[in-house]
């Protein structure tokens, strides 16, 4: 019996070890989503020219739009565009006295998709707010790759829009809160940058994206110094997601993985959606109860015990109470969150 809990030890073992060759995604390479929901392997020496060369060229290219649409109490629905000139803003039903927050789409999405609709009906639920969608015209480009060396530029025009309504129209970044996912989460990021290191607010991430995307270079994604607060709710993490922690604070729904109630998700598309429902139940409920984890791996393997701590997962008191690491219980259905 012993000579068999030996063997077993020592099986184990040599299967935790990394096997020369093997894929890695986000460590020695990425797989890369296609339109068609497959995935293409980039390993990592391609990946890295790649991203240098589209760099080399990415400044020359004009099809970079970025355009931005406010919704309000009094337009619910219907977004006006704004543009940064003070006829714009004069025009529009922007108020500098309520608070601001910016919403962010992914890769293939544009201004209309229904994440945007969710988290606007959302946050208008709860208030008067100035709720600006960003529209990134490159996010639509069939070659993912395309998409992600136009973030730095379209990161950039949200931070200069952020600066141009602080600085013309008094809007306080003390109350702004930047949300974007999946490559969204990754513009936020650099709007951040632009803005200055931890001068917004608030930043939520909502599974930021994994594909050509380092851990190891902060400066080249969305990080936890792009604003006072960052929090990230990880959702699809190792696959469309990361899986390393990447806000201050980093929510664990589920372990982080995958999703109750997404079947068997090959794509990961529904659990790296479910990121989005999930925060806007958070803004209209505040019902997702968290037990706080030793570090990433705990929270991933949902080893940090059963008591609840006093955080909930997207609140908005979080950037003056969280740091650290916290697993998600959830729902498969409608109501997500649960609550001690």
């Amino acid at each position: 019996m012993k000579v068999l809990l030996v063997l077993a030890a020592l099986l184990a073992a040599v299967s935790a070890i990394p096997i020369e060759g093997e894929q890695v995604n986000g460590e020695n390479g990425w797989y890369i989503p296609q339109l068609d929901g497959s995935f293409k392997w980039m390993d990592l020496e391609e990946a890295e020219q790649l991203l240098a060369n589209g760099d080399q060229i990415e400044g020359r290219i004009s099809t970079n739009a970025v355009n931005f649409y406010l919704y309000t109490k009094s337009n619910p629905t219907s977004g006006q565009q704004i543009e940064a000139s003070w006829s714009s803003i004069s025009g529009s039903n922007f108020n500098s006295n309520h608070g601001t927050r910016f919403v962010i789409h992914g890769w293939t999405q544009s201004y209309t998709d229904s994440m945007n609709t969710e988290i606007t009906k959302a946050w208008l639920s709860q208030g008067d707010y100035n709720v600006i969608i960003v529209d990134w015209a490159r996010a639509r480009s069939v070659d993912y790759a395309s998409s992600v060396l136009a973030v730095p530029g379209a990161g950039a025009k949200v931070g200069d829009m952020i600066n141009y309504l602080q600085n013309s129209y008094g809007m306080s970044l003390d109350t702004l809160v930047v949300i974007g996912h999946s490559l969204g989460a990754h513009v936020s990021g650099y709007a951040g940058k632009t803005v200055g290191e931890g001068r917004i607010h608030a930043i939520v991430g909502l599974d930021p994206a994994l594909p050509l995307f380092s851990y190891d270079s902060p400066n080249k994604r969305l990080n936890s110094a792009d604003a006072w607060y960052v929090e990230s709710i990880q959702t699809n993490g190792g696959n469309l997601g990361f899986l390393k922690p990447i806000g201050k604070g980093a929510f664990y729904p589920n372990g982080g993985k995958s999703q109750p109630g997404c079947g068997l998700d090959l794509t990961g598309s529904c659990s790296h959606g479910r990121s989005v429902t999930y925060y806007a139940e958070a803004v209209t409920q505040d019902n997702f109860g968290t037990v706080k984890c030793g570090d990433y791996e705990a929270a991933v393997a949902n080893q940090c015990g059963s008591t609840y701590s006093s955080v909930r997962m997207g609140a908005v008191t979080n950037a003056y109470m969280v740091d650290g690491d916290y697993y998600v219980p959830v729902n498969s259905d409608a109501p997500f969150g649960k609550i001690n």
